[in-house]
């Protein structure tokens, strides 16, 4: 198995302990780049640096053992100068404030970035779902939902599933939100049960809209996908269907994990046998013809495509100089950092930002809220033909920027978003 070593002390540059990894300020120096290149009026970037709406609850929920525990939340509204804010909402002992304020940030830019008329928002509580129980989870989710009620909606907010949460939770809130506006409300989340108004393809948008992408980053690298290899971090809903999606076009997966570790087989891994794995045992790790591996090594493996698919701030200067992979695709939020891009463009690898390569989400999350408000729904292979032409059409028009700009895809991609956003902010004007 070849596994990255430890590169020599040279090899790491100097001011890699002094990266600053909080989410909120990357976000930000993501925008002021953008920026600059677009030559932004001072003002203006004040407006879009600025969340326009954060809400911090308290959640008091009914445990199962009778006692009551406070729970805290948020929902984060970037912007709305294009649309309806939009962004999932999350479950995590780690979320903190910071980490929601830059999530909704990426989300204004994503829509943009794939033309969407919505702006950005995100949600996270403050808890360890793996420790509770479906009826602690409903509770929690109902009191929250009551909580933000006054800033969601179907033409203000629209939530959707993100970490630890699912199409059930999704279910909670749409009842929550509808009992209390006295009808039924499909538009108000995306994600939804199919019996409640979901649209097909939705569960693996994200990660379809990823193969798209790499497809066309494929065609400029000049790799063949067939039997191009790939390592991929995260095996959650997106990193789990993005493995039987990319093993479907016969790539050759040769590691994943999850939050327990990884496994690698350099003759490849099947996808659905590693979800029965996982289903019966709760991690990949121990999987019959694999050897372990850990999720920094998975990381520096040599591989043409290399998918991010769980969390923040997984490449960074301690690491970039060592990926081996002649493309990233970032089916995760935020797992590359600013310094990191410029590590990585200096190689010659192909970065594949996450505000496009994960845009299959949010574009499907479009196409339901679509069809609840027209209550009319469409074929599978409709949804998916139409994601198609949305990724791919974004892909070139962010390469194409990239190209004017002289830049990476990442700054490419934000020039792009950012543009549109503040075209729609200047044409809105400022009211009074």
């Amino acid at each position: 198995m070849a596994i990255a070593t430890k590169p020599a002390p040279q090899a790491i540059p100097r001011i890699a302990p002094r990266e600053d990894l909080n989410p909120y300020r990357i976000a930000q120096i993501q925008f002021d780049i953008a920026a600059e290149h677009l030559k932004l009026d001072q003002g203006l970037r004040q407006i879009l640096r600025a969340s326009k709406r954060v809400m911090e609850v308290s959640i008091p929920t009914k445990m199962d053992s009778g006692q009551v525990k406070v729970f805290t939340g948020y929902r984060v509204q970037h912007n709305i100068a294009r649309g309806p804010a939009k962004g999932g909402l999350r479950y995590h002992p780690n979320v903190t404030l910071d980490e929601v304020r830059a999530l909704a940030m990426w989300m204004t830019w994503k829509t943009a970035t794939v033309n969407l008329p919505y702006g950005g928002a995100k949600g996270g509580v403050i808890c360890d779902p793996k420790r509770m129980s479906k009826g602690e989870l409903e509770r929690m989710t109902r009191r929250f939902t009551s909580e933000i009620l006054p800033i969601i909606g179907p033409g203000r907010d629209v939530p959707a599933p993100d970490v630890y949460t699912d199409s059930q939770t999704m279910a909670w809130i749409m009842d929550t939100y509808s009992v209390m506006v006295g009808e039924a409300t499909l538009g108000v989340v995306t994600g939804k049960p199919i019996s409640l108004g979901g649209s097909l393809g939705r569960s693996d948008a994200t990660a379809r809209g990823c193969l798209f992408a790499v497809e066309e980053a494929c065609k400029l690298k000049r790799i063949n996908l067939r039997g191009a290899t790939v390592a991929i971090q995260g095996f959650g809903n997106a990193g789990s269907a993005a493995a039987r999606l990319f093993a479907e076009k016969k790539a050759r997966i040769l590691a994943i994990s999850d939050s327990r570790g990884g496994v690698f087989n350099s003759r490849g891994i099947d996808p659905l046998k590693a979800m029965r794995y996982k289903e019966r045992s709760g991690t990949v790790v121990g999987m019959p013809g694999t050897s372990r591996i850990s999720n920094d090594d998975l990381l520096t493996l040599k591989c043409d495509i290399l998918i991010p698919a769980a969390l923040e701030n997984v490449i960074t200067l301690n690491n970039a100089e060592l990926i081996k992979a002649r493309i990233v695709a970032e089916a995760a939020n935020g797992p590359t950092t600013p310094h990191a891009d410029e590590v990585l463009a200096r190689k010659g690898v192909l970065l594949v930002p996450d505000i496009l390569a994960n845009a299959g989400g949010v574009t499907v999350s479009y196409f339901e809220w679509a069809q609840d408000l027209q209550g009319y729904f469409w074929t599978e292979g409709e949804v998916n033909l139409r994601l198609e032409t949305v990724i791919k059409r974004a892909f070139h028009e962010v390469h194409e920027t990239t190209r004017k700009h002289h830049t990476h895809m990442r700054t490419g991609a934000y020039i792009l978003s950012v543009g549109r956003v503040a075209d729609a902010t200047l044409v809105r004007g400022l009211y009074p």
